[in-house]
């Protein structure tokens, strides 16, 4: 059995990344749902092939799990820290600057310098 911190730290990252990422999902599966994610969702909701449907999502219920995670490290509500390939720890909420979030989705961002997998940029039209 794990010690109460790790209890601790368990509950918080199911709550505050994993309950926070469904709950955003199923906000954009809303028919009023405004964002450009929910109106592509809908735009493939009506395909029959599943394959296409899944490959079109995955990539948006990643980035908003990833995204959970690193909203809930700014907010403070996850108080972590990450050791460096060079042994140089940072904090995470406070080295980041809250601004963990924003730099992963922002444009261009981690996720397009850093993936190897497919992505939707949202805002490609508007450079």
């Amino acid at each position: 059995m794990p010690n109460p911190e790790i209890e601790e730290f368990a509950k918080m990252l199911v709550q505050q990344v994993r309950d926070a990422a469904i709950q955003d999902c199923d906000r954009k599966l809303r028919t009023d749902a405004k964002g450009s994610i929910a109106q592509r969702w809908r735009g493939i909701g009506h395909e029959a092939d599943l394959q296409s449907v899944a490959t079109a999502i995955i990539p948006d219920i990643v980035d908003n799990t990833v995204f959970q995670l690193l909203r809930a490290i700014d907010q403070g509500q996850l108080r972590l820290s990450f050791t460096a390939s060079n042994g140089k720890m940072v904090d995470l909420p406070s080295d980041g600057l809250s601004e963990l979030a924003g730099w992963y989705m922002g444009v261009p961002g981690w996720r397009s310098k850093h993936s190897h997998e497919r992505l939707v940029d949202d805002f490609a039209d508007l450079r």
